[in-house]
Formats: structure tokens, C-alpha cells, sequence
């Protein structure tokens, strides 16, 4: 017994907490074979067997009786057999068995079962009793370590899903499901369509696609197409010959050349023009194209990734995107959240920036304040991330204290309500109360701002802010000219 408490203690792995359990009973009990068969989650099949042969050592069972354990399985009962001419099972004759049901929690979870073909051999009910004892503590622990097994392996399965290379900052349900998308798809060279209003890391993910593919030591290139002319953006993509046009005094490489065998972002998708469009589903038809003012075509090997914040099927119904190329783009599709349906990675999000800028800025900031963050909590953020950094690179650079502080942010987030109160009557309220807070300090410090800000909590700057905001200064003049008589 202690031996074997010793073996169900010091082993986490269940073929060799298997095979110490059946070396040690068998051999207690002098059996010639043991086995401890498992059923699997359906309870029908064994999902694992073990056996100890005293002439092979462990091994695959093959000889046991299958009509003993049937009969434990059924019964889930105890079974002691002693029998003289008894079948044949495997090419040996058994004259002796013993089996016994592993169970956890009122289910059968599987037996442990030892048989001898010595012809003197004889089980009795003692060693039976000793023998279900022991499958009473190894039951436990064998699931136990069973669980764990999967767990582990489940757990690695999972974290190879989503242990994914990427630049995204956060850690809520939404950047995990990114994750899983990008896992994915990465791997493959199908196209991929990212939705998702303007700020909320369309490019970030395209290139975290790239970068888990097979095409991450080839090149990235990204081309906004909102942000060039058509007639330019058409040279960009493909190129053009010497002298196809007025200013072209050489030859040059499009972006669809150089991106050949890696990865070509078209970032605002939905802004090329027809002319532009039909030849895109061109190269994505045929893989290949030609330069402007060229005549020989060009192959290349892509991987198409784009990207829009338009509706791409109310822009088919007004004719200004073609309905074939949305269909060779919409084979995987992707929909980036905007950050006030992900207010939980704000925190994240914002620390990262301050850091960010500060290291930049060369200026030695802490982080962000409680209040300030809870200014940053509540806001919408129209602009989604992209506004968001913008705040905080602001907050930074004029920031005057080694923390953010609501006075830093601009003034679209700190004069925003708390979300949920839509009481024009509270908001009205809230605005009387701050103005008569404000004259009320300016006139206990006889008009001296500093010392009116230091009186109610604030940084002299949001002070100024607010008589700007709740148009405060008339009101104000008059205190500092009765203060003066």
C-alpha cells in the first residue's frame, strides 16, 4: 500500500502512473498479467489500455478476458473467477481472474484487471477486497491525471491557435477572436476583406496576417487607395514604361511587382476608381498584368489582402464598385471592432501610447491618472484608436506633471457625460454646480486662478478650460473688480 501511494503521489504522467499501478499488483498478488483498460468521454470505447506481462513487461493486452470486464462494465460490480478448464483467450488458458471497476464520482470510468494461466493459480476474496480498494484510490487519481493530460494538451492546441505575431495592443474577447481569425487564415493564400470604420487597425491586422504566413520573409506593401489620385494610383499598382507619360523619364516597378511572393495590402479598397477596379480583378483573375504604356505581360504571385470602411454592397447598388471584383475580394471577411465596443482594452491601449510617446517625446511620464482614465473610459471615440493615440500624444507633449491628467486630454473627452445619462435636467445641474464651485474659490482667493485651482484640486490649466467652456469669464470680471474694492 505504501509503495503504491508512493507511485500515485510522485507520477503525473498516466502511462507510467499505469504501468507502476500494474507491476505492483500484479506482483502483490502474483498474477501473470494485468491491465487497466479507460473508457473514453462516450463511455462505449476504451481510449486507453494498458497491460504487465510477468514473461514481456508492459505491453498492449491482447489475452485478457473480455467477458469478465463486459461483465464488470454491466454490473459495475467486482468480479473473482477460479476455473479449471477455462476458454481459450489469446493462446493461453486462463485459470484465475480478478476485475475490478474504477469508479469516479458513480461513473464507471474503467476496470483493473489481473488473470493467471498457472495451473495452481487461485484468487480468493481477500486479495479481491485489497484489489477494489485499490481501484477506489487509483480511480481518482487516474482521472485525475487524465484531466490534467488533456488540459495540457488542449491548452497547447489552443495557444498555438492564438499565439499568433502581431502589433495589436489588448487582451478582451474581441483581440482573441482576431487572433483566431488570423491563425487561420495566415496560413492560407486566400484573399482576405477587412471591415472596419476608419482608426480601428484595418493595416495592423493585414499585417499580422503576413507576418504568420508563409510569405513573412517576402515583402509587405501597402498602398492607401484614398490617398493618391487615380492617375497616379494607377502607375503605383503596376507601374509604368519610359515615356508612357509625360514626366516618366525611366522605367518603374508598380507595388503589385514589388510584393511579388509576399503580401499586397490595397488599404481603403472601396475609393479605387471603375477604371482601376476592373483591372485589379484582372490581376486577381489571371495573376497578371501589364505596365502603363507597356505590351508585355507581367506574372506575379500575391497574396491580396484589402481593406474599407464603406459599405461595399451599397456602393454596387449606386455602380460605384463592381460586383464581380467584391465577390473575388469577400472570400474571407473580417470585421475590426471600433474601440467603444472594446472599452476594456482602453487601458491597455493608453499606457501603451503614453509609453510610447514619452520614450519619444523624451519627456519621463508615469502613465495615466484615475481620472483621467475614467475621462478616456467614457468617451466614444469616433476616431477609434487612431483618436485615441492622438489624445495622449497631445496629453504628453503638453502635459506639465509625470501623469496624464484630465486637464492634458482634449476637451471632447473631458467635458463628455458619463455614458447612460440622457437626463438633460442632471446635465444642466452638474454645469450650475461646477460654475458656482468656480466663483466661489476665484472669489475666496480674491480672483488669484492659481490659487482658485489649488483650492478646488485642479491644475490651473483645466481651471482656465472650464471658465473657457461654461463661459465663465463675464461672470468672473466681476468678481476680481469687487475683490479689488
Amino acid at each position: 500500500m505504501l509503495e503504491i501511494s508512493a507511485a500515485i503521489h510522485s507520477t503525473r504522467d498516466l502511462e507510467t502512473l499505469e504501468k507502476h499501478l500494474l507491476e505492483i499488483v500484479s506482483k502483490t498478488l502474483y498474477a501473470d498479467r494485468g491491465a487497466i483498460l479507460l473508457l473514453g468521454e462516450s463511455g462505449e470505447q476504451f481510449a486507453s489500455v494498458c497491460g504487465w506481462d510477468s514473461r514481456e513487461g508492459v505491453n498492449r493486452p491482447a489475452g485478457y478476458s473480455r467477458a469478465i470486464i463486459d461483465q464488470v462494465l454491466r454490473d459495475k460490480a467486482p468480479v473473482l473467477v477460479n476455473r479449471d478448464s477455462a476458454a481459450m483467450q489469446g493462446g493461453d488458458r486462463i485459470t484465475a481472474a480478478l476485475c475490478v471497476p474504477l469508479v469516479v464520482f458513480q461513473q464507471i470510468r474503467g476496470v483493473l484487471y489481473l488473470d493467471s494461466t498457472h495451473p495452481q493459480a487461485r484468487f480468493e476474496s481477500e486479495q479481491l477486497e485489497w484489489l477494489s480498494a485499490i481501484g477506489g484510490i487509483a480511480a481518482l487519481v487516474l482521472e485525475d491525471v487524465r484531466r490534467i493530460e488533456w488540459l495540457e494538451g488542449e491548452n497547447s492546441r489552443l495557444r498555438a491557435e492564438i499565439a499568433v505575431a502581431h502589433e495589436m495592443v489588448g487582451a478582451g474577447p474581441a483581440i482573441r477572436e482576431m487572433e483566431k481569425f488570423i491563425s487561420r487564415v495566415a496560413p492560407t493564400d486566400s484573399t482576405v476583406l477587412i471591415r472596419g470604420e476608419s482608426g480601428t487597425g484595418k493595416e495592423l491586422v493585414a499585417r499580422a496576417i503576413h507576418r504568420n504566413s508563409p510569405r513573412c520573409d517576402r515583402a509587405f506593401v501597402a498602398i492607401n487607395c484614398a490617398a493618391i489620385t487615380d492617375t497616379l494610383l494607377e502607375s503605383e499598382l503596376f507601374g509604368h514604361e519610359k515615356g508612357a507619360f509625360t514626366g516618366a523619364v525611366g522605367q518603374q516597378k508598380g507595388k503589385l511587382e514589388v510584393a511579388d511572393g509576399g503580401t499586397l495590402f490595397l488599404d481603403e479598397v472601396g475609393e479605387l476608381a471603375l477604371s482601376l477596379q476592373a483591372k485589379l480583378l484582372r490581376v486577381l483573375q489571371e495573376r497578371e498584368f501589364e505596365r502603363v504604356g507597356g505590351t508585355r505581360p507581367i506574372r506575379v504571385d500575391i497574396r491580396l489582402v484589402a481593406a474599407t470602411n464603406r459599405d461595399l454592397k451599397t456602393a454596387i447598388q449606386t455602380g460605384a464598385f463592381r460586383q464581380d471584383l467584391y465577390y473575388r475580394l469577400n472570400v474571407v471577411t473580417l470585421t475590426t471592432p471600433p474601440l467603444r465596443q472594446r472599452r476594456e482594452d482602453i487601458p491597455l491601449l493608453a499606457s501603451h501610447f503614453t509609453r510610447m510617446h514619452a520614450r519619444q517625446s523624451r519627456r519621463p511620464v508615469r502613465g495615466v491618472s484615475q481620472d483621467a482614465l475614467a475621462h478616456l473610459m467614457q468617451y466614444d471615440w469616433p476616431g477609434n484608436i487612431r483618436e485615441l493615440e492622438n489624445a495622449l500624444e497631445r496629453a504628453v507633449v503638453l502635459g506639465s506633471t509625470e501623469w496624464i491628467l484630465p486637464e492634458d486630454l482634449p476637451e471632447e473627452v473631458v467635458e463628455t457625460e458619463p455614458a447612460g445619462v440622457a437626463d438633460t435636467h442632471y446635465h444642466e445641474t452638474v454645469k450650475e454646480s461646477k460654475k458656482d464651485l468656480i466663483l466661489k474659490a476665484v472669489q475666496q482667493t480674491a480672483g488669484n486662478y492659481t490659487e482658485a485651482a489649488r483650492l478646488l484640486g485642479i491644475h490651473p490649466n483645466y481651471l482656465h478650460r472650464l471658465i473657457r467652456n461654461l463661459n465663465l469669464k463675464a461672470a468672473l470680471s466681476k468678481v476680481s473688480v469687487t475683490s479689488a474694492r
